[in-house]
């Protein structure tokens, strides 16, 4: 199986900036779809200059990004570094894979030898 190869930097770089907990709440409330500043701030009870420092953070890392409507910043997810993370995460079902398979053998030979 051909296993692309992938920025190891650019994903420790992203596995980082989600892993502090208010910027892991904010994406997981942008999965749900766009969302303003304002939404953001209400539906996880912090404050603007706060929400507004981690999506800043967020943009910078390519993870979100913004775009203007009226008076307001309207907030979503970047699809590119989460299918970079899917890809990373996906290359150990191949580990899992093998050692699957090899309960499995184990498995029949147990039982081939127990005659069941």
């Amino acid at each position: 199986m051909y296993i692309k190869i992938m920025n190891i930097s650019a994903l420790q770089h992203t596995l980082a900036t989600i892993a502090e907990p208010n910027r892991f709440n904010i994406i997981e409330l942008l999965k749900k779809g766009p969302r303003s500043v304002g939404e953001i701030v209400q539906t996880l009870g912090i404050s603007q200059p706060h929400a507004s420092r981690h999506l800043r953070i967020l943009s910078e890392a390519g993870l979100v990004r913004s775009r203007s409507k009226a008076q307001q910043r309207i907030y979503s997810l970047e699809a590119t570094p989460f299918q970079e993370l899917d890809e990373w995460f996906d290359s150990f079902s191949i580990l899992w894979e093998e050692r699957l398979d090899q309960f499995e053998d184990y498995m029949l030979d147990y039982h081939n030898k127990e005659g069941l």
